[in-house]
């Protein structure tokens, strides 16, 4: 269990470097900005509503959990009895859904990219519900119910954690960690979540960019998708994998 936590910490460590393109990346959002449609920009506040009404009920975004616990090699009906699993089997139905979500997030670009930048406002909500899909069928994987409010806002964090900057990961590491032992503390910090959305608007800058061209549209919607969901299904893995490590640690009284 110790030489897997490392494995995740070492994970966490290599987050926290901010990449030159990473940074580059960030420039023509304040230009992009002024050339994005307002339907666009209306497609945006709507995403924040959707958000809101996920950490607060859910809405329509929660799954079927019995799909997920049906990839399990053993029959299970509840998502608490995942808990008692093996790493490895919670580690393999992780892997299997990440790659699953991954592949349709692709398509999904690629189709939405035939219409160059009008397809965009169909594509950012779409893109949303997959993000949202694939954490909470990773958080079941690791024995963790997305119908738990606190679950939806550990969710919520995973997603802030991808699009953040250095400074942010960092901070929201340490959030997840403060969460874990105080979660009155947690609910109080998910008040930022709307930043979540705009950062994950700015991160379609390139994508703007390129979708003026149909074409190139397709081209860039499936990889910023593909690339998208990868990262997430990155993040909510290891995070998740992090508590149920832990967790396991502290039922075997390993320090």
């Amino acid at each position: 269990m110790l030489q897997e936590l490392q494995k995740v910490e070492t994970w966490e460590a290599e987050q926290k470097d901010l990449w030159f393109w990473e940074r580059l990346g960030r420039l023509p959002f304040v230009l992009l900005d002024k050339l994005t449609p307002n339907f666009l920009r209306d497609k945006a506040g709507q995403v924040m509503d959707e958000v809101s009404s996920y950490i607060q009920s859910g809405g329509r975004y929660l799954l079927n959990k019995q799909d997920v616990l049906n990839r399990f090699p053993v029959p299970l009906s509840e998502v608490s009895s995942v808990a008692a699993l093996s790493l490895q089997d919670m580690d393999a139905v992780a892997q299997d859904l990440a790659k699953s979500r991954t592949k349709f997030a692709m398509y999904q670009g690629a189709v939405t990219g035939i219409g160059g930048i009008f397809t965009l406002a169909i594509d950012i909500p779409a893109l949303l519900g997959v993000s949202l899909k694939v954490l909470q069928e990773i958080a079941i994987a690791y024995g963790y119910d997305p119908n738990d409010k606190q679950e939806r806002i550990f969710i919520i964090k995973c997603m802030q954690f991808v699009s953040a900057d250095i400074v942010g990961k960092k901070a929201i590491i340490e959030e997840l960690c403060t969460m874990q032992a105080d979660d009155r503390q947690t609910f109080a910090q998910i008040q930022g979540w709307r930043e979540v959305v705009l950062t994950q608007i700015d991160n379609f800058g390139w994508k703007k960019l390129f979708q003026m061209i149909p074409i190139a549209g397709v081209l860039f919607g499936a990889y910023i998708n593909k690339s998208t969901i990868q990262e997430m299904a990155e993040a909510g893995t290891m995070l998740y994998r992090k508590r149920r490590i832990i967790e396991k640690m502290n039922a075997l009284d390993i320090r």
